[in-house]
């Protein structure tokens, strides 16, 4: 016989303790908008909006939603996580304070919050944010409304709702641009693409070559299929900007892939550089590009499909192809394969982003539900901001639902003592050290 034992120990739970908090890890989120002055930067965009002395700034209620979002926030009245612990979080505005900010930003005040967040980004990167490359990544997604929104409309995988353009920046996570968009517009939408390129580069604390030439640096945008359009081709080599952009694979296409010689293949490489088993690279020399902007070069990729994989009918030879175009003079194939085929993360950056309010649009309008959308942008950047200024190791990379379990949600205990408050968290708690320590590197970034 084996005595039984609990797994759990028991407890008596009574409702009379104090100075508890949760959430405190988020507190982080917030002060980081303060030190960049990202905080002080929306208040002074939205100061027209202000009719009258009230209690909350709405600037303030910006920051509050964004913080509220990158911590997993998906509604307006999710703002009560905030609200409900003025002890770290402060005044929060009530849900139909924040519903008015929302409605109150017209075309100038987005443009002026969009200038306020370029503002703050040029300090980010002064602090340490920037990255070595810049690099941008262009695409656009799908989001399912599950009611009558405005502007929501079937779209092209005979679902309902939205049609969103986005751009990211590789190399720092941070959230650019993003253009939402009804259901039924075109993937390839010339437009689209140029509006919200323009506005990435406004984002951005540096010049292109063509806007500086003397202080100006060396850009990259990357795109799928969707991005290979004259027009926005086009933009790019107007703006300065060097492209690399999926190429549709069609008849042509296929039948310049099936004429490279075999001596011109070259081996692909990874991310990390080294040789990737099962595929090769060439350029496409026989292909017409007439019509495309001077050096203009389509690239190709052909490997092997993975198990359970199906060809299509522009694939031969049991090979996949996939096609790029780029302007880049470099002459290792296998470096400009491997470089855009790193657009593939702005995958997860969409994804990380559907994780953090993009998923729901909750409003019913669609000029509200543009500002939510720029919350969102805002959001994403607070979080890569903090990662890179703030946290260390794992951290660096984590993705929204890690950092929400590791530190975001960490619980804490308040205590006040010679006119100091401070935040004691759970020693037992695996991470613990490291939120304290991220919260001791925004000090000395604020001193």
């Amino acid at each position: 016989m084996v005595k039984g034992s609990s797994t759990r120990p028991r407890v008596r739970v009574t409702a009379d303790g104090s100075g508890v908090a949760g959430h405190v890890g988020a507190r982080l989120l917030a002060d980081m908008a303060d030190v960049l002055g990202l905080t002080g930067a929306l208040s002074v965009a939205m100061a027209p909006t202000r009719r009258r002395r009230s209690k909350h700034d709405p600037g303030r209620v910006l920051v509050d939603l964004a913080v509220m979002i990158a911590d997993g926030g998906t509604h307006l009245s999710d703002l009560k996580v905030l609200r409900d612990q003025p002890e770290v979080f402060g005044a929060v505005a009530s849900d139909p304070t924040a519903w008015r900010v929302l409605d109150s930003v017209d075309d100038a005040r987005r443009a002026a919050i969009s200038a306020a967040r370029a503002a703050v980004r040029r300090r980010a990167w002064a602090k340490g944010v920037r990255p070595a490359w810049i690099v941008l990544d262009f695409d656009a997604t799908l989001l399912t409304a599950h009611s009558e929104k405005e502007l929501a409309n079937p779209t092209w995988k005979l679902g309902f709702g939205f049609h969103p353009l986005l751009c990211f920046l590789d190399g720092t996570d941070e959230a650019l641009a993003g253009m939402l968009r009804p259901g039924n517009a075109g993937s390839n939408t010339v437009a689209d693409h140029v509006a919200v390129l323009d506005a990435a580069l406004a984002q951005l604390p540096v010049k292109t070559t063509v806007a500086d030439p003397e202080n100006g640096e060396w850009m990259l945008a990357r795109a799928d299929s969707a991005g290979c359009t004259h027009g926005f081709i086009d933009a790019l080599r107007e703006r300065g900007v060097e492209f690399s952009v999926g190429f549709p694979v069609e008849e042509a296409t296929r039948q310049a892939v099936l004429a490279v010689p075999k001596r011109a293949w070259v081996p692909a490489i990874t991310q990390d550089m080294d040789e990737r088993d099962g595929a090769e690279v060439a350029e496409l020399v026989g292909l017409d590009l007439t019509g495309w902007p001077p050096g203009s070069r389509a690239i190709v990729r052909r490997e092997r499909p993975h198990p359970g994989a199906q060809l299509s009918f522009t694939d031969a030879d049991g090979h996949r192809f996939q096609v790029f175009l780029t302007d880049s003079p470099d002459s290792d194939l296998a470096y400009l394969e491997a470089r855009h085929r790193g657009h593939a993360r702005v995958e997860d950056r969409i994804r990380n982003a559907k994780a953090s309010g993009l998923e729901n649009l909750p409003c019913q309008g669609f000029a509200a539900n543009q500002v939510w959308l720029e919350l969102v942008l805002m959001a994403a950047d607070l979080v890569a901001w903090t990662q890179r200024l703030c946290l260390r190791g794992e951290f660096t990379r984590a993705e929204p639902k890690r950092l929400r379990y590791c530190l975001w949600h960490c619980a804490g205990r308040l205590a006040r003592t010679a006119r100091t408050t401070r935040l004691r968290l759970q020693s037992t708690w695996p991470w613990a050290n490291e939120l304290a320590r991220g919260f001791a590197r925004l000090e000395a970034l604020r001193a």
